[in-house]
């Protein structure tokens, strides 16, 4: 629950609540569960290796302000995932994001808006820590997420590949609802506080921004996410 080295090493990260158990139960993907004693005499025993555990010790290891009894050890996809983001034709390129809440509503609207996959820079946060997990509400056991150790070098792939790089930047003059999305698309997305490295947005195809009225000077990472997914749905 607290290490990312440990989750990647066991390749396993935890998720709690009925429903995201409930969920990944179906797909087979639950290594142990945690039930505590009032989730049995509600439920019953479940389909899985499983560990009971007292109402008091299951408050304890708990995140959450109301537990729902119930939290299960998950295995992380890995090689299903890669191949999902190989075949993919719509993506977002996530560099160096830092806030779990931002992440998980990215992957959470990524599956609303019919997105392939999302791809991480190294240095964003853990797509398997558990407050990213909670606020994906189950998306993140549909949505193929990985990381990729270059993504200057993922970025210039993509654009050999025919892809459309769209960068989110302060300094484009075209608004985002002009570019193209219609063909093969990668939103490039950067971090909560600096935006996209120069680096990154000068690989881009379209560099694009979106409009703002009054004094904000910038929006919300998951939002500015959200609004260009959207574009992409709605071109198809």
């Amino acid at each position: 629950m607290k290490k990312s080295k440990e989750r990647q090493e066991q390749g396993l990260f935890v998720t709690e609540g009925r429903k995201m158990f409930n969920e990944a139960l179906e797909m087979g993907i639950v290594e142990k569960a945690f039930l505590s004693e009032n989730y049995l005499r509600e439920c019953g025993e479940v389909s899985c290796p499983y560990e009971t555990v007292s109402n008091e010790v299951f408050n304890k290891i708990s995140e959450t302000v109301t537990p729902q009894g119930v939290l299960a050890l998950v295995k992380i996809p890995g090689a299903m995932a890669s191949e999902r983001v190989k075949e993919a034709k719509s993506l977002v390129l996530l560099e160096n994001l830092q806030d779990p809440g931002n992440l998980g509503t990215i992957i959470r609207t990524a599956e609303a808006a019919g997105i392939d996959g999302i791809v991480l820079s190294r240095n964003c946060v853990d797509p398997y820590n558990p407050k990213v997990v909670r606020s994906t509400m189950g998306a993140l056991f549909r949505m193929p997420v990985l990381y990729t150790d270059d993504l200057t070098l993922f970025v210039k792939e993509l654009n050999k590949n025919g892809f459309n790089t769209l960068a989110t930047h302060l300094s484009a003059t075209k608004p985002y609802y002009e570019a193209d999305y219609k063909g093969k698309t990668a939103i490039l997305i950067g971090n909560e506080g600096n935006g996209l490295s120069d680096e990154i947005t000068d690989l881009a195809r379209e560099k694009v921004i979106i409009p703002m009225s009054g004094k904000v000077e910038s929006l919300n990472a998951s939002v500015a996410a959200a609004l260009m997914m959207y574009e992409v749905k709605r071109n198809k």
